[in-house]
């Protein structure tokens, strides 16, 4: 008992001293990290960017390199950490892996899939290992569409019985969504069935043409933009937190919105505080009050110890096998062009909105093969429009 209050006192002593979300210095620390401690998994995803295979790659990070990165992790600033996959019950070694994070005094998330390997014992071990927060995808309001785009049957079933399992055990949840061609109608029906479940977050991903997604399987520009707009009609009333993923260009959209509403009084610089003001959580993963992007803020380290800037986009910028991580985050030249603004092509680099969008780096490496080249999938652009937003940045 001793020796848990210790480890209590020594965990809150760290989360108070690390800096406030706001004054987060993305060019040092990230928000965000996430481990892909396997790209095994037994579904097959339209739109899996880890391409996940039936067996275990043979050069998996070890349960000890896992635990020195979840060091370097920690001394980062203890950004948020992710534990995802493919699918990550795959490996043996995961409670070991969530309770040594805990221990440290990460805060750590799990993002497994939903298939069998998710028993309520298996819940029940997590949230006693210090679990912060658990999450689950949901894309569709019933089987037929989430059957489909999961290409499995009966995942829509399963994925339900593992949510209410999650509920009863008492673990924070969020549910993930993909927007697709597939899904972009089901929407509404989606969000109600989402809300019976009660999450802390709703995680909207808009998709990344990478690994299994394609460029067919997505929205078009215009149909981005009409939902953006649903969904910040929808977050007002929502009785959970709504994020959007791989939509950056949703914050733009998020400001124009709450400049007109308040009459075109709100005036100066475009802030990030008009997009998340904050959301209070009871399980301490809050969230960013800058904009993060691929490589700004978030960093992604594979199942062979390659780190990219996310996991949308594939491009590596070092090994931690062979360079620290905050070597690589900070220093090499990949991560350095993504944080700045100024390098970034086209559109995207003449908007007034760039330091606080600055678009999806991963689609439009997705798309053209150039990670600083234009957002593909945004229909603003600030030379067409009348005026540049008032106080934004020339």
């Amino acid at each position: 008992m001793m020796h848990e209050d210790m480890m209590h006192q020594e965990r809150k002593g760290s989360m108070s001293e690390r800096p406030s979300m706001a004054q987060l210095d993305f060019d040092v620390n990230p928000f965000i990290t996430f481990w892909e401690v396997t790209r095994s998994c037994s579904l097959a995803c339209r739109h899996c960017r880890a391409e996940a295979q039936p067996r275990r790659h043979p050069e998996e990070l070890t349960t000890q390199e896992g635990f020195n990165l979840m060091d370097q992790i920690y001394d980062m600033g203890n950004p948020l950490f992710v534990i995802t996959g493919g699918d990550p019950m795959m490996r043996s070694d995961l409670y070991d892996l969530v309770g040594y994070g805990v221990k440290k005094g990460l805060r750590v998330s799990l993002a497994p899939s939903a298939t069998r390997l998710v028993t309520r014992q298996a819940l029940q071990r997590l949230k006693d290992a210090g679990l912060v927060r658990l999450s689950f995808s949901l894309d569709g309001s019933c089987a037929g569409v989430h059957d489909d785009f999961r290409q499995t049957p009966g995942a829509f079933d399963r994925t339900l019985e593992i949510l209410r399992d999650v509920n009863d055990v008492g673990l924070s949840l969020q549910i993930n969504s993909t927007v697709s061609r597939f899904n972009v109608n089901d929407l509404e029906a989606l969000a109600a069935k989402v809300a019976e479940f009660k999450p802390a977050m709703w995680s909207v991903f808009f998709l990344v043409p990478t690994g299994r997604g394609k460029d067919e399987t997505m929205i078009s520009p215009q149909e981005h933009e009409q939902v953006f707009n649903w969904l910040y009609d929808f977050a007002k009333n929502a009785p959970f937190d709504v994020k959007t993923t791989a939509a950056q260009h949703y914050r733009r959209v998020t400001i124009q919105r709450k400049r007109a509403e308040a009459g075109g009084t709100v005036t100066g610089r475009p802030s990030l505080e008009l997009v998340a003001p904050g959301f209070s959580y009871g399980d301490a993963v809050g969230r960013a009050m800058k904009g993060v992007n691929d490589g700004n803020g978030c960093l992604f380290v594979s199942h062979i110890g390659e780190v990219c800037p996310s996991g949308f986009l594939p491009v590596v910028g070092g090994n931690i096998r062979q360079r620290p991580l905050a070597a690589i985050y900070r220093d090499s030249r990949l991560f350095r062009d993504l944080r700045d603004t100024t390098k970034l092509k086209g559109k995207c680099g003449r908007c007034g909105y760039n330091r606080l969008c600055g678009g999806s780096r991963a689609r439009a490496y997705g798309a053209t093969g150039d990670y600083l080249e234009a957002e593909p999938y945004c229909v603003y652009d600030s030379s067409a429009a009348r005026r540049i937003p008032s106080g934004a940045d020339d």
